[in-house]
């Protein structure tokens, strides 16, 4: 399977996570009880991907009452060229091509302001798919794509911030910000919600959209304008776009061979910097195992099946099944089966991949989750490329881990809830974490 990889949003380049300091009975956890806002394109797994013919579409023409051209031959084109392969049928026919062109040219004849067809041409594929109803099948221009592959590098210009989409309000709020980062430098604050991009609203956009404004040219400023709890009026905080290198594991090892390894977001790079971190665990004297999957968004899909290879016995780890009831499955051999007590730290914010780790450990035994539920992000979404260098991506099938569990909506329960507790971690106390240790003393004794 190949380029398989997740948007989770959403690092503003899905990248890594918030990174703190360990020592002094604190941890580079951040406070994540305070988070509010649900997950949406948050760790979607893609399995990508095919290419389907995209017909060009006639050149952009100007002038009143020229508008529909390129859009309805875009349309016509396509019904009479392939009409049989994209069932066309279907929705396209002369009644919607002609109340697309009445729509378009009476945009032209009364809109305040002008539009240019580029402009529309991409409103009518946006809203296509927005017809579907699923938050997680989004069409990409060709520049949204690159922003969106480039996002499993592990390196970027932006600012350094993860973002989750808020179902309730329509915008997208900063969940994490990066140690070391221009947004650290920034006034940004987790928890903001980002209202407009150079002006521009946000309500609404999809999270890989948001993205694409955020990055940009390394030296150049985006405008971020933010409603922050508290704040009766919304704030406008320019930050400078850097060259931003995302770790995503943190490694620490504790008293008694408790070793720590935080993974952050399953991107390309993840899989052998966590061996990296968990061979070193193991030259340390490592006795227990503690892996902090605590609003880990998720990522790509290879990726986690990875990393669950280094730890789980022979077996699944995870399957899909599509409408048609196929099923595609991801096993590990074995050989590397974990040899020391392991607990997965999980909280509501742990989504679609990191859920599959924790399933995994969950069903086959050989850990205890501590924490709170998991966000329960069960399904699965494929990009396919079109031949135009823009893409969609559709939901395409559920996953289950290894006891067939449907965790969609649902999410793991953990095996000790603790909640986190905010205030006790301004005073540099993780609660979660230390029960964490608690309980992986008592699996070591």
């Amino acid at each position: 399977m190949q380029n398989q990889y997740s948007d989770g949003s959403h690092l503003e380049n899905n990248q890594s996570g918030n990174k703190g300091n360990h020592g002094n009975g604190s941890t580079k956890y951040y406070v994540l009880g305070m988070i509010t806002g649900a997950l949406a394109a948050f760790a979607v797994i893609f399995l990508t991907v095919s290419t389907v013919n995209f017909y060009r579409a006639v050149n952009t023409a100007s002038g009143s009452g020229e508008h529909s051209e390129s859009i309805i031959s875009f349309w016509r084109n396509s019904r009479n060229e392939n009409s049989e392969s994209l069932q066309a049928e279907s929705i396209i026919n002369n009644g919607t091509e002609k109340k697309l062109e009445i729509l378009e040219d009476t945009i032209a004849e009364y809109f305040w302001q002008d539009v240019d067809e580029k402009t529309l041409e991409d409103g009518l594929y946006r809203g296509l798919l927005d017809a579907l109803d699923d938050p997680y099948s989004v069409y990409y221009t060709s520049e949204e794509l690159i922003a969106l592959q480039e996002q499993t590098e592990g390196i970027y210009y932006g600012i350094g911030a993860y973002i989750s989409q808020d179902l309730n309000t329509g915008y997208v709020q900063i969940s994490k910000i990066i140690r070391n980062t221009p947004a650290e430098e920034s006034d940004l604050m987790q928890g903001d919600y980002i209202y407009q991009i150079n002006g521009e609203d946000m309500q609404g956009k999809d999270s890989t959209y948001v993205v694409s404004k955020i990055k940009g040219e390394e030296g150049t400023s985006v405008v971020i304008t933010v409603i922050r709890e508290g704040v009766s009026e919304p704030i406008d905080i320019s930050v400078e776009r850097r060259k931003i290198e995302s770790p995503t594991v943190e490694y620490e090892m504790y008293d008694d061979g408790i070793a720590y390894i935080q993974i952050t977001e399953f991107d390309l790079v993840t899989s052998g910097q966590f061996e990296e971190a968990y061979q070193r665990a193991k030259a340390e004297g490592m006795k227990g195992l503690i892996i902090d999957l605590r609003s880990n968004p998720g990522g790509n899909l290879s990726t986690v099946c990875d990393i669950a290879r280094m730890i789980l016995p022979k077996g699944l780890i995870v399957y899909t099944e599509d409408k048609y009831g196929k099923r595609e499955e991801y096993t590990c051999n074995g050989d590397n089966e974990i040899q020391v007590p392991l607990v997965v730290l999980t909280n509501g914010y742990s989504a679609s991949a990191s859920e599959i780790l924790a399933g995994a450990v969950k069903d086959y035994g050989i850990g205890k989750l501590v924490g709170t539920t998991t966000y329960g992000k069960g399904i699965v979404q494929k990009v396919i490329n079109l031949s135009d260098g823009s893409a969609i991506k559709l939901t395409v099938s559920s996953y289950f881990t290894p006891n067939g569990n449907n965790i969609h909506k649902i999410g793991i329960n953990p095996d000790v809830e603790v909640a986190f507790d905010a205030e006790l971690y301004q005073q540099g106390t993780d609660n979660q974490l230390e029960k964490a240790k608690e309980v992986l003393a008592g699996m070591m004794h």
